[in-house]
Order: structure tokens, then sequence, then C-alpha cells
């Protein structure tokens, strides 16, 4: 007579290697994963040589400095933007409230390195602005001074107006979810609405802030197109130069650990800043309640909360607008079908890989119960705040070594040539993509499979059913909604990925990021507009989504 486990109602024995081929299958998804970090890693401890030491006693200071500014600019930024925006649509009561809501967070389909290239059209000396105030006054070059929009605060603005939604997000949940109660109490101490902001309703909100400072500082350690366009030296730049330029991996993986270093300083910083104090919340039943503001109070919190959706959002894009209906790429017809196609399925083959990965990865987890398979599942989420570049650089140094050695013996054993067949494919290239956006699939399926109560798979399992007929039969029909979020995330995160694509890709293969990034830089802004709309365009509409779901109309609250 077999064992019954009572936890789960199912013969033990019949169990047990269903659970054995999950687990090992997450296990093996996670070292897939890890392994390209590892080996970035481990060129530590490989003798740099010549052009290492260059690069240390002339430009690693000015990476340094220049990363630590930037990171600076755009945490302050964010936060302020971020923060003053969550609070007045989560505390407030002003007119186009319940627009904003959701449409604060349109920033974040627009890349920065695609807002680059707009205000730079704009704002440069031949650009319409500085044009229209010669005209205007009378002006000649050398009679005025104009802010240099290609420089180190110029980029640092650029990521703020996009990045800032991470911290909007984050914060307006965080004071929508604090205790009415908390604010009565610093009303009834005799404190006026503003110092009961800064001395109760920020400091509880500080992990989620800090959370969303946080993502936006790695994104803005990530960038490529933006820093390298504005001619702003950072670790992401230098990667690029000691691999592309001066041929040298192992100075580029150097790089980047140094890059992972200075990311995980920054992490750490926060977290022990704040390792003493505690954000605990006093749970409540009720709402919080708006303050209806006055009619000139109501205007200027208006205007607050639409000018970083204007300067993040709706100017850009009317500039591209304008551009690409003045100018935009000659190559429009087949050519940029061919860029549209290739985009297209590099995306869509990473969503469907990543969600089906993510799934094997949290079902393991969920029916294992075990410590490891959640461990196993934080550790290859750790690729979110790997940049691309430094992926990129794992893959790309053991794809080459295992090309070189399959050459050689292709060549010594049969007399053929074979060429390269990983280094520079679409499955290295997919490969670099999944490393670094499983994490997103993996948030939202486990987010799925918790809605779901344990006591639906003990039922299928009593029935007979085992843990693979239960995923399919049960829990897939039951997060459809979720698998979609996950696959519409992970595609428009791939469309805009710049770093690992440029690397990456294969010879003459192009996609619209690639060819934005080349148009740009060769300063053919016109033409570099029709594949920036297109790539805003592709992520408008799953973000418009996701955010209206996210501020859906609130049910009314008990008195």
């Amino acid at each position: 007579m077999q064992a019954l486990d009572t936890t789960r109602g199912a013969p033990r024995e019949t169990r047990k290697p269903g659970l054995r081929l999950w687990n090992a299958a997450a296990i093996a998804i996670a070292l897939a994963l890890i392994a390209p970090i590892a080996v970035v890693g481990a060129n530590l401890f490989v003798p740099g040589g010549g052009a290492w030491a260059h690069l240390s006693a002339t430009v690693l200071p000015d990476y340094a400095l220049n990363s630590l500014a930037l990171v600076a600019m755009v945490a302050t930024g964010t936060t302020v933007v971020g923060v003053a925006c969550a609070w007045l649509v989560a505390c407030c009561e002003f007119p186009g409230r319940r627009a904003l809501e959701w449409a604060l967070a349109l920033p974040l389909a627009m890349p920065a390195y695609v807002i680059a290239y707009a205000y730079t059209d704009a704002l440069q000396f031949a650009g319409p602005v500085q044009s229209s105030l010669r005209a205007a006054f009378g002006w000649a070059a050398g009679d005025y001074w104009f802010p240099e929009i290609r420089s180190l605060p110029g980029a640092a603005a650029m990521f703020v107006a996009v990045l800032y939604p991470y911290v909007y997000l984050l914060a307006r949940g965080a004071f929508l979810e604090q205790s009415p109660s908390l604010a009565e109490a610093g009303r009834t101490l005799g404190l006026p609405p503003w110092q009961a902001f800064f001395r109760v309703s920020l400091p509880l909100a500080r992990p989620a802030i800090a959370a969303g400072a946080a993502l936006a500082c790695m994104e803005t350690l990530a960038d490529f197109g933006t820093v390298s366009y504005f001619g702003v030296q950072t670790f992401t730049t230098g990667i690029f130069r000691a691999w592309l330029s001066m041929g040298e991996p192992v100075s580029a993986a150097k790089l980047s650990m140094l890059l992972l270093a200075f990311v995980a300083v920054l992490l750490a910083a926060e977290r022990l800043a704040r390792r003493r104090a505690r954000f605990h919340d006093a749970p409540s039943s009720r709402r919080r309640s708006r303050v209806t503001l006055s009619r000139r109070a109501g205007t200027v919190a208006l205007a607050t909360c639409l000018a970083p959706l204007a300067f993040g959002f709706a100017i850009p894009a009317a500039m591209l607008a304008r551009l690409s209906l003045q100018g935009g790429d000659e190559q429009f017809g087949a050519r940029f079908a061919t860029l549209a196609a290739n985009s297209f399925f590099l995306s869509s083959i990473t969503a469907v890989i990543a969600v089906a990965l993510a799934v094997v990865m949290a079902y393991g987890a969920r029916i294992s119960r075990s410590p490891v398979g959640a461990a196993v599942n934080r550790v290859a989420a750790l690729g979110y705040a790997v940049p691309g570049a430094v992926i990129a650089i794992g893959v790309l140094i053991p794809a080459a070594r295992l090309d070189n050695l399959l050459a050689d013996a292709a060549g010594s054993l049969f007399g053929i040539s074979m060429g390269l067949m990983l280094t520079g494919s679409l499955v290295a290239l997919v490969y670099a993509y999944l490393i670094r956006f499983l994490a997103v699939a993996l948030q939202s399926v486990e987010a799925g499979l918790a809605r779901i109560t344990p006591a639906m798979e003990d039922a299928a399992r009593s029935l007979g059913l085992g843990p693979s007929a239960t995923l399919a039969r049960v829990h897939l029909p039951m997060m459809r909604s979720s698998l979609v979020t996950a696959a519409l995330l992970v595609f428009v995160d791939v469309m805009k990925e710049l770093p690992a694509t440029f690397v990456m890709r294969p010879f003459n293969f192009d996609t619209l990021a690639v060819q934005a990034y080349n148009l740009a830089a060769d300063e053919r802004l016109a033409e570099a507009s029709t594949a920036s709309l297109a790539i805003v365009a592709v992520g408008l509409v799953p973000l418009i989504v996701a955010a209206r779901r996210m501020v859906k109309p609130e049910a009314p609250t008990a008195p």
C-alpha cells in the first residue's frame, strides 16, 4: 500500500519523479542564465596586458566619475519628479487626476536614446529653437549662451524624462497603501499637510521609492545609445570601445565586472542606510481619503504632473513625427519592412521562450515548496540588473572560444572550414536577451500562480493528474492573462534593447533600434525618426494596457 502525503493528498511515490524533474529543469535554467556572468567574473584573474594598463591609467577614472555623477543626477531627478507626481495623484483631488494616473507612465515607452535624438535636433545650433531665437532677437553666433544638450547634464535630463515612472508607479502604490489613521494622527498633532508628508508619508514610502530609484539607476548604467551619442564616457561606452575598437575582450570583461561592482555598491549603500529603520504600517480596511485642492492649487498640481509627461513623451513624440513627415527614412519601403520584421521576430521568439522558461521555473518552485527552488529563481532574476553590454561580453567570450575549437577540430579531422557557428548568431543573441529579461516574465508568472489557490492543484492530483497534466489543464488556463502580460513586457523590452543587439547581431542583420542608432550617429536625425517612432509605437500599446490595469477604478470603501 502506498504511503500518502497528507499535505498534498497524492501518493508520495508517484509525486517524487515529477518533482525531481521540475526541480532539475529549474536549476538547469538558472545555471545556464548565470553562466555568462560567471565567465565575465573569471576574467578578473586573467592578466590584462598593455591595453588594460593603458585604460586604467588614462580613462578609467573618467569612466568612474562620469558614471557616478550621472547616477547621482538621475537618482535625484527621478526621485523628485516621481515622488511629487505620485503624491499628488494618490493623495490629492484636482482636475485631470484620473487620466494622469495612467498617463504618467507613458514615458516608459520612449527609450532614452530616442528622445536624445529628438531633443538634439530641436536644441542644437541649427535646430528650430536656436534658429527662432536668433531670428527673433537678431542674434548671431557667439552673441548668446545656450545650454549644451550633448553633455553629461543633458544625458541625465534624458534619463530623468523617461525613467521617472519607475519611482512614480512604486511610490504611488506605497502612498495608496498607507493607513489613513497615520495622516489623521499627524493632523491631530497639528502638522500641516506638507509637514505630514515629509514626516509621515515620505519615510513610510522610502523602500518603494528606493526600489524605483534603483531601477532607474540600473537602466542608466546599462544604457549605451544615449551616452555614446552625447559623447559621455561611462563604463558602458568603455566596454564597447575595448571590445570593438581595441579588440580586447579581457579588458572589456574587466570593465564589465567593475560596472557590476558599481551597481552592487549602489544597492548595498541604500540598504545599509536604512538597515535599522522600520517601515511597517498599521493595516486598515479604510482607503486613504484625498485632499480636494483649491482652484489655484489644483492648477499648480495639474501643471506639475503635465510637465514630466510633456517632456518625457508628448514633446519628443511630436518632434519625431515632425522629422518623419519632413524627411523620414528614405529606405522606408522594403528595407524598413525587413528591419521591422527582424525586430518583430527577435522580440516574439524571445518572449515565447522567456514565458515558457518562466513557467517551468515558477511552477517547479511552487510544487516543490523547497528553498532551493525559490533561491534559483532569485539568482536567475539577477540578470535584469546586469547591463546588456556585460551580458554580451559574457556570451561572446565562451562562444568565440567554442567556435575556434570546433573550427580547428573540423579542419584537422575532416579538412573543412566551418566558420563561426555561435558567435554572431541569432541563437547567441536570443540567449543574451533571455539572460537580461527573463526576470520580467518570471515576476509576472509568479504573480499569476500566486493567485491560484493550492486547493485547485490538490483537487487535480487527487483525480490522478500528475504535475505536468495539472499545469496544462488547471494552471495555464487560469493564468492566461499573466502569461500574455509577461510576453508583452518581454516583447517591448527586447524591441528597445540596443547594447546587446548592437554587439551580438549577425552580420547584415539590423533591427529598428540599430537602424535608429546608426542613422543618429551619422547625424541623420530625420531618417532616424522613422525607426524611433516605430519602436515607440510598438511599446505604447502594451504599456497603456498595463498602466490602466494598475490604476483600475477604486471600489467604494465602507465608512
